[in-house]
């Protein structure tokens, strides 16, 4: 299978360069950039050097060799949606790593990005591409929408909860913390070295755009309209995000109980560790991999529990997740070319 990537400079579409230059079932054709089109790839990205070949192409549609079927789209918000379209109707598929088609109601797309969707038709036709969740819809999908990064770790600590409706939903709160790459590689001062470094700080607390998505997948699971508390954390790492989530469960429950829920729940989903009790997880430990740790305590004395999920941001919150869609829209194995060990 020939495949490109739209957007290959940044981080997220360098991640997803060296997950498929290694894949076995693959093959990369083609990568494209605005900004550094005809540049060999390893002048943008040296670690590629003498292992990708490739050189940047304008991200022109008309450029795309026609051997070219499945097209991630590694492209900002808002960009996705431009040329999406075009390329369905071309006949490929596409796994867009944008918010561009993730949110149902075109209308969330105002209220929460400040724009109007020019393609709400295809709302409905995306495919939601988290597979612990959504699995059995990626076979022979056309348009994947690949979660976010926030969404991620979050959806994968509620899931289980959600889906046995055990959840009192007027108490949780998801207490994120992220790495700095998950603002991107274009330079900006609140990202500069100096302005982040040595320090902790909360954003876009009640507003922030991953809000809404969260939301609806755990509505989805739940059968009901949820609303939750999100606060994200910038944090002086380059890779990783640790959530925190804090609820009450509307009923009594043991820790043999919820370590019965989330294995059965998770038992077919090789890229969720459930960490032995008396560890907890840590994003050191997932770096560089597909990998989601999650680990649990009951606080007896408040009647809350709080649940810790680890990922990498730039993996399975994003790239890797891409590719593990890839893998089962395709039919291949859901876990080829993602066995990486963390880089510790």
């Amino acid at each position: 299978m020939k495949v490109a990537v739209l957007g290959a400079t940044g981080y997220t579409g360098s991640e997803l360069v060296r997950l498929l230059q290694q894949h076995p079932r693959v093959e990369l054709e083609f990568i494209s950039s605005r900004g550094d089109a005809g540049s060999p790839y390893h002048t943008v990205h040296p670690q590629f050097y003498r292992s990708v070949g490739l050189a940047l192409q304008p991200p022109a549609l008309e450029l795309i060799p026609d051997a070219v079927e499945l097209i991630f789209c590694a492209l900002p918000h808002g960009r996705s949606v431009e040329v999406a379209p075009a390329l369905l109707e071309a006949g490929k598929r596409v796994i867009d790593l944008s918010a561009d088609f993730r949110l149902n109601d075109p209308a969330l797309y105002e209220s929460w990005y400040g724009w109007a969707h020019p393609a709400p038709e295809l709302l409905g036709k995306a495919v939601y591409g988290m597979p612990e969740l959504n699995g059995a819809a990626l076979p022979g999908a056309t348009l994947v929408a690949n979660p976010g990064c926030f969404p991620t770790g979050a959806l994968l600590a509620l899931a289980p909860l959600a889906a046995a409706g055990w959840v009192d939903w007027a108490s949780v709160i998801v207490d994120a913390k992220t790495g700095v790459s998950g603002a991107g590689r274009t330079a900006r001062q609140a990202f500069h070295f100096p302005e982040c470094a040595e320090s902790v700080k909360a954003y876009r607390i009640g507003d922030h755009q991953h809000t809404p998505e969260i939301e609806q997948v755990l509505g989805g699971l739940g059968g009901g309209a949820v609303t939750i508390t999100f606060t994200p954390h910038l944090v002086p790492m380059i890779r990783g995000i640790l959530s925190t989530v804090y609820l009450r469960l509307d009923r009594d429950c043991t820790e043999e109980q919820l370590a019965q829920l989330y294995g059965e729940f998770y038992a077919k989903a090789p890229f969720v560790r459930l960490l032995p009790e008396g560890q907890l997880p840590e994003t050191r430990f997932v770096r560089g991999s597909n990998y989601c740790d999650l680990g649990w305590r009951f606080d007896r004395r408040t009647g809350r529990l709080v649940i810790v999920s680890a990922i990498d941001n730039l993996v399975k919150g994003a790239a890797g997740q891409a590719v593990q869609n890839m893998n089962l829209m395709l039919g291949y194995s859901e876990e080829s070319g993602l066995t990486q060990v963390p880089l510790f």
